[in-house]
C-alpha cells in the first residue's frame, strides 16, 4: 500500500529541493567564479579573503576554521598558500604566545577587488537573462536563511 505524503512531509520535500538548489548554485557559480579569479586565486582563498571584508579584520585560525567548518589543517593549509602569495599576515598572538593571528594584507585586499571585478563578464551575462528587481527581492529571504543557519551551527 502506498502512503500518501503528508502536508509536512510535503514541507520537507520542499525544503529539501529549496537547499539542494542553492547548493547545487554554489558549487557551480563557485566554479565559474574561481576560472575567472586572478593570479590563480582558489575558490577558498578568495573566501578567506572575503571573510576579512565581511566580519572582522583579525582572526585566529581556529576561528577562521570554525567559521567555514572545515578542520584546522585545512585551513592552516589555505592561510599558508595566502601568506606565500603575501595576501595575508600570521602572527604570534602578542597576548597568549601560543596563539597566531591572521590580519588581510593591502595586496589581499586588492586581489579581492580585482577578483570581484573579474566576475563582472559573468554577472553581465547574467544581468540580461535575470530581473534584478527580482534578485534583490529574494536578498532579504536569502540573508534570513544564512543568518538562522549560521546561528544554529553550533547549538
Amino acid at each position: 500500500m502506498i502512503q500518501k505524503a503528508s502536508p509536512q512531509s510535503a514541507n520537507y520535500e520542499l525544503l529539501f529541493s529549496y537547499f539542494n538548489e542553492i547548493g547545487i548554485i554554489s558549487q557551480l557559480s563557485g566554479s565559474l567564479f574561481e576560472r575567472a579569479f586572478p593570479d590563480g586565486l582558489t575558490a577558498s582563498q578568495f573566501s578567506v579573503l572575503n571573510w576579512f571584508v565581511r566580519v572582522d579584520s583579525v582572526a585566529t585560525p581556529g576561528r577562521l576554521a570554525a567559521a567555514f567548518q572545515v578542520t584546522r589543517g585545512a585551513m592552516t593549509n589555505t592561510l599558508k598558500k595566502l601568506s606565500a602569495k603575501g595576501l595575508i599576515t600570521i602572527d604570534t598572538d602578542p597576548s597568549n604566545g601560543r596563539s597566531k593571528l591572521v590580519h588581510m594584507t593591502k595586496k589581499g585586499d586588492t586581489l579581492r577587488t580585482r577578483a570581484i571585478e573579474c566576475t563582472y563578464p559573468l554577472m553581465a551575462t547574467f544581468v540580461e537573462e535575470f530581473d534584478m528587481a527580482s534578485i534583490s527581492r529574494q536578498m532579504k529571504d536569502i540573508r534570513a536563511v544564512r543568518a538562522f543557519l549560521d546561528e544554529s551551527r553550533n547549538g
